[in-house]
């Protein structure tokens, strides 16, 4: 056993405790049973002096016959003795008679036994009853307690060892579990336990933890790969136009249009790039720090009016069915993510001359709402449409451009506010999206 395992430092806790207790009952048990044994003396000799006295005030003749060969006797009247057993050798009654005390238990300085010494007191008369040699059971029975003592406790240790034992076992299974645990290998869990208490919960706890971990390897694994292939397509096609560019002298405008194709690719690199810092900038943990308060209703109307340009373009009719005045605590630059992602998308997939429809207004929570007459979302796409750089098949919209992260930040913008987004699709019928925030008031 390590010296500074948790399993030793509980037993030497426990076992101090439990010794401190053994110690403290074994004092206050001596104490009681102590005072029970001198309170029998004391009733017993009081009675006997009670007996005694009155057989000498009868003048019984047969009052020296005594039950009780080791008890000695003295009766004093107005201080005088005039009665007193043949045997009686307790020296320094005086110092006796002269305290306030009526009954002793003391010890013999020369053999060490226990005597007790009760003074009667009667109208005029005193009588002394003086027992020696009184069986000493204490101590008996503090070499008793203190086997058995000292046995419990040796006891008591085994068994919180063993208890111990049990109770670290998930833990040690935990940290076996943990140190097999790589990069490439997130297959060790641990079995759930029968008893639903803490180590259960821990149990729980670590298996979520190792689940949490092997599907963010894998989304980063992802990740990584559709960055890769978003990147590439750029960087491929401005290394292409330079080494086209560079072959041979060419006329001024095919300069012209090959720094504007560069331009393009370098813009949606660009693109992509602050898509992906506004979806890693913020955390629940720092969140909260850039909340201010944040008028939703002039937040929407700005974002509406850059797309303004667009909605002409493809001679889209965007209505503002309800907008009511709303503020509340946010990241602004966030909100306004949310809205300009879910109104370009919506543009993107709406076909030339339908209509979008916009809604922001509270009731118990916080409603926005947008619904577009577009191309739709098919069923099995629903559940993905919200993962990076996913896209639905581009077969069917070649001439919408994207990166697959705008419905990514809505959700990661809404998650981070506590807001819940939902988004309903019925193909080649159109799309609802609605993001429902928690009211402030």
């Amino acid at each position: 056993m390590k010296f500074n395992s948790l399993k030793l430092r509980v037993l030497v806790w426990f076992g101090g405790v439990v010794a401190l207790i053994l110690i403290l009952f074994s004092l206050s048990f001596r104490y009681f049973l102590n005072q029970s044994i001198n309170s029998n003396i004391e009733t017993k000799l009081y009675h006997e002096a009670i007996e005694n006295l009155a057989h000498y005030l009868r003048n019984d003749k047969n009052s020296d016959e005594r039950k009780n060969e080791s008890v000695q006797i003295i009766i004093l009247k107005d201080g005088i003795t005039v009665k007193q057993s043949s045997e009686f050798d307790l020296k320094n009654i005086n110092k006796f008679l002269k305290s306030n005390k009526s009954f002793y238990i003391f010890e013999n300085d020369n053999d060490e036994s226990i005597n007790a010494l009760l003074i009667l007191t009667k109208d005029n008369y005193k009588v002394l009853i003086y027992q020696k040699d009184i069986d000493n059971r204490i101590e008996n029975f503090e070499d008793t307690l203190f086997i058995l003592n000292s046995i419990l406790l040796i006891i008591l240790i085994y068994t919180a060892s063993r208890l111990i034992d049990k109770i670290l076992l998930p833990i040690k299974k935990i940290t076996k579990s943990a140190r097999d645990i790589s990069i490439n290998n997130f297959s060790k869990t641990i079995s759930e336990q029968k008893e639903d208490d803490e180590i259960k919960e821990l149990v729980d706890s670590f298996n979520n933890m190792v689940k949490r971990l092997k599907d963010g390897v894998e989304n980063l694994d992802r990740f990584n790969s559709d960055v890769s292939h978003e990147l590439k397509t750029p960087l491929t096609v401005i290394k292409g136009e330079i080494e086209i560019t560079l072959r041979k002298l060419r006329e001024p405008q095919e300069y012209q249009k090959s720094m504007q194709t560069i331009y393009r690719e370098a813009n949606q690199m660009q693109k992509i790039v602050e898509d992906l810092l506004l979806l890693t900038r913020y955390s629940k943990d720092n969140i909260k720090d850039s909340f201010r308060v944040c008028s939703l209703d002039s937040n929407l109307l700005a974002v509406v009016d850059k797309f303004s340009s667009k909605l002409k373009e493809k001679e889209i009719a965007l209505h503002l069915e309800q907008i009511e005045p709303i503020s509340i605590n946010a990241n602004e630059s966030l909100i306004s993510s949310i809205f300009s992602n879910l109104i370009d998308n919506a543009i993107k997939y709406t076909p030339n001359g339908k209509n979008i429809y916009i809604s922001l207004f509270k009731k118990k929570e916080i409603y926005f709402e947008i619904r577009d007459e577009g191309i739709g979302i098919s069923e099995d796409s629903l559940s993905k449409i919200t993962d990076r750089f996913y896209r639905v098949d581009e077969s069917r919209n070649r001439s919408v451009k994207g990166f697959g992260l705008g419905l990514s930040i809505v959700k990661n913008g809404a998650e981070l506010h506590n807001a819940k987004m939902k988004i309903e699709s019925d193909e080649n019928r159109g799309t609802r999206v609605g993001v429902v925030f928690e009211s402030i008031s």
